[in-house]
């Protein structure tokens, strides 16, 4: 792991000014005493450490196991948050301080010029507005604060630990120093998963589009429902209640007919982002025991994105995984139910086209009255600047104008999102529900806990000992007509505010259904017969292979979970696989196209690391995708535009293969779908015997895994993992995209639990325990999770025992 250290920085310091900043001082950084030699960790820690934290009120002993997960003692809650700082940062420093920098719009301050627009946008997100009004709001519980401020405490006790030789590495590569944690940085923490999870949008491209196509053409190409689904809520689930009446008054309709809407689209994460966690009751399981899973789908990076802990006090026994930043554990469990969660993928961020009253933009119309935008001006410094670069961000009462157009005077967009609003309406709040989830014992204790959470809005799986099995779809939902939010509403007239949420007890939810199991894989959340509307980005095909295998199975144990979590299998290759054969049919085919349709024939729709078959039908599906949806690629501007969704490509091929949409624009001829298939399939391939002379000869090789250092440092990275899995699959692996957690639990007397992810416990490139999980996470291998009842307990391996003292 040295030579990686070694490999690492010497690619850095032979870069001219490889991050857009300054380089380190290199006599620093060589220097066998101060230098990177210094991150160099011995695979076994010391084995004891006695450490002072003045803070404390009681003393905290924390366990380290052998694979570094700590486990904390502590007598109370606070002194339990503020070693949990302590500790996370010792492990994780850099990692939080890079987070917090990108979700504030603040990392030009070390990274220079090349981050200069990323920046720009994130102030203009408001993202540190948002972060704000959220840690307004958790003020107002002494609880939640208490912890926050224990957790920053802790954080920043450890930081007074360091002298620039102890910096972990990357801090000497960018030649800065680590600044004092502070509550508000673990509400931008919140932030960062907010925007991960509920910025997606596309109310400019639906728009565009709409413009391009006409209204028939567009609600024939663009269904909002996939008449295929299975749903999060089985249908057989009834919504006995009185909905809220949407405000009738709202214009769906896109604002300013006729206007296409040409400014370069915010960042947004990408749509393949997706998770899946399922609960199953005793009556389906080997040992009469529930048993709960989840695998959230994030991007992977090292350092990981998880950090792997137990905390016990008199109240609270819990174990799973934290976020670096906040304190508490996000998915895990306790000795009586167990947790999970996974993306609903609502859409709670709406633009409004604002209508400039002055050249100025300094006043708009609202209601055909004039109203004048508060402005900020953020400052943003830039390594290499003497001076910082002012941006004047206006907000009005819709949100920020993000989207400002100098060569438009009359029309700009605001972005009204959700994460922006300050939360009312609860006694406690984000942090406040994990640390009551990680106490809970029964299902009642869990809704109560869901209670606080808003947003992004998650689906929450939960199972009990007592045997109960619950999923809801938890967060706070605006309640919408049919229509509003899809495209670009107009932000001079009032009425197309969101007037009213979904009610908590109206929200999606589930307890112990006929069938035995709960699920979620971020589909949609229920059938159309849930009396409220709603949009956003919903996968298509896991969660109907998901409840279509939990349909069929018996006798479950916790292998066959992880078989499944590990599943490759393709509902979207089984159902497409067949109407590209037979549009093939009486294709004439060359001796190499003929190996090939051979191959696709035998194939099982598994995307197996050693399978041939994924890759040609990849390039077969792509090819036809770009061929039919010409129009889409072609176009001679830049406008950004929504393109079908994949299954409605492959019902248009099956169902409607006349359709106008399968002619070539640029070809005489009128084509159909068998032509487009049989030229499709020709040049895919070319592009696969293209991919098999590059040495990518299984889509192993050619999928592979990249967990990238969040720098892009190679020697940092593992790249190129050679591992099962697609984004249509269970094991939604994309290259830098997949499982980052992967949690399997059995709730019986013992509790049982598995778990892996993409990485290890520690941050530093140097450690053993930097990526010692990644080879065990590629081949679906899981660790034994050490449940700990007190800190005298024998374990397999014990690494490290640090016990702290006021």
């Amino acid at each position: 792991m040295l030579a990686l250290v070694l490999l690492g920085s010497i690619w850095a310091l032979n870069k001219h000014h490889p991050f857009g900043s300054s380089l380190p001082r290199l006599g620093f950084l060589l220097s066998p005493s101060h230098g990177f030699w210094k991150q160099a960790e011995p695979q076994t820690p010391r084995k004891a450490k006695s450490i002072r934290l003045p803070k404390l009120n009681s003393e905290v002993e924390v366990v380290f196991d052998e694979r570094m997960t700590p486990h904390i003692f502590a007598s109370n809650l606070k002194d339990a948050a503020y070693v949990q700082g302590y500790v996370t940062a010792s492990l994780r420093l850099w990692q939080m301080d890079l987070a917090t920098r990108a979700v504030s719009g603040r990392l030009s301050e070390i990274l220079g010029e090349q981050t200069l627009e990323y920046d720009r946008i994130q102030r203009r997100k408001g993202m540190v507005t948002a972060a704000e009004n959220e840690l307004s709001a958790m003020k107002g519980d002494p609880v939640e604060w208490a912890v926050l401020e224990a957790y920053a405490d802790g954080v920043n006790a450890y930081i007074q630990t360091l002298v620039p030789v102890d910096y972990p590495l990357e801090f000497k590569l960018l030649n800065y120093s680590p600044e004092p944690w502070t509550p508000l940085k673990s509400a931008l923490m919140s932030k960062r998963m907010a925007e991960t999870l509920c910025s997606r949008n596309s109310d400019i491209p639906a728009t565009n589009t709409l413009r391009a196509l006409g209204r028939e053409s567009f609600d024939f190409l663009f269904p909002e429902y996939n008449p295929k689904q299975s749903p999060i809520i089985p249908e057989s689930v009834p919504f006995d209640f009185q909905p809220v009446a949407p405000d009738t008054s709202a214009q769906p309709e896109p604002a300013m007919i006729g206007q296409l809407w040409r400014q370069p689209m915010m960042p947004t994460p990408p749509p393949f982002l997706g998770s899946n966690n399922w609960a199953v009751s005793g009556a389906k399981t080997a040992s009469g025991n529930p048993i709960l899973c989840n695998d959230p789908h994030l991007d992977l990076s090292l350092p990981s994105i998880w950090f792997e802990i137990q905390i016990h006090t008199p109240e609270v026994n819990a174990y799973g995984v934290s976020l670096p930043g906040l304190p508490g554990i996000i998915i895990g469990f306790n000795k009586d139910i167990a947790w999970g969660v996974t993306n609903v993928g609502h859409d709670v961020l709406d633009w409004y086209a604002i209508k400039w009253l002055d050249e100025q933009k300094s006043r708009y119309l609202l209601d055909d009255q004039p109203q004048k935008v508060t402005e900020v001006i953020e400052e943003i410094r830039v390594a290499g600047r003497k001076t910082p670069v002012l941006d004047t961000v206006k907000y009005t009462v819709w949100g920020p104008v993000v989207y400002d157009e100098p060569s438009s005077p009359y029309y700009d967009l605001a972005m009204r999102w959700l994460a922006h609003d300050k939360p009312t309406g609860n006694s406690f709040h984000q942090v406040g529900t994990f640390w009551r989830l990680m106490k809970a014992r029964n299902y009642d204790d869990y809704s109560e806990a869901l209670k606080g959470f808003d947003t992004p809005a998650q689906n929450f799986v939960f199972a009990s000992r007592e045997g109960d099995i619950a999923l809801k779809v938890n967060g706070k939902l605006p309640v919408r007509q049919p229509g509003q939010g899809r495209f670009v509403q107009d932000g001079s007239f009032s009425g197309n505010q969101w007037r009213a949420f979904i009610p908590r007890d109206q929200i999606p939810q589930v307890r112990n259904p006929e069938r035995g199991f709960v699920s979620s894989a971020n589909q949609h959340s229920t059938s159309p017969a849930y009396p409220y509307y709603y949009l956003g980005d919903f996968d298509d095909y896991r969660g109907r292979v998901l409840n279509r295998l939990l349909e069929g199975m018996n006798g479950i144990e916790a292998k066959d979970m992880m078989a499944l979590q590990f599943n490759s299998y393709s509902i979207m290759a089984e159902e497409s696989m067949p109407v590209f054969l037979g549009l093939l049919e009486g294709a004439s085919l060359d001796a190499a196209e003929n190996e090939g349709l051979q191959l696709l024939k035998a194939w099982d729709y598994n995307y197996r690391k050693t399978d041939k078959a994924p890759l040609l039908h990849r390039a077969l599906l792509d090819s036809a995708y770009a061929l039919t949806f010409d129009e889409f690629f072609d176009r001679p501007d830049s406008l950004a535009m929504l393109t079908p969704e994949l299954w409605r490509f492959i019902d248009l091929l099956a169902n409607h293969p006349g359709h106008a949409i399968f002619d070539a624009k640029q070809t005489p001829e009128k084509e159909n779908a068998a032509a487009i298939v049989q030229k499709a399939y020709k040049a895919a391939v070319k592009a696969w015997y293209a991919d098999l002379k590059s040495g990518k000869t299984d889509w192993g090789k050619f999928n592979g895994a990249d967990i990238s250092h969040l720098l892009r440092l190679p020697a940092f990275s593992r790249l190129d993992l050679y591992t099962d899995g697609h984004n249509n699959s269970l094991n939604a692996i994309r290259q830098g995209h997949g499982p980052s957690w992967r949690m399997i639990v059995e709730l019986g007397d013992p509790v049982k639990a598995y778990g892996v992810y993409p990485g290890g416990q520690s941050g530093n490139p140097g450690s053993p325990f930097y990526d010692n999980m990644v080879t065990q996470w590629a081949e679906g291998k899981y660790n034994v999770l050490n449940f700990m009842s007190s800190p005298s307990e024998k374990l397999p391996k014990m690494l490290s025992t640090w016990k702290f003292k006021s």
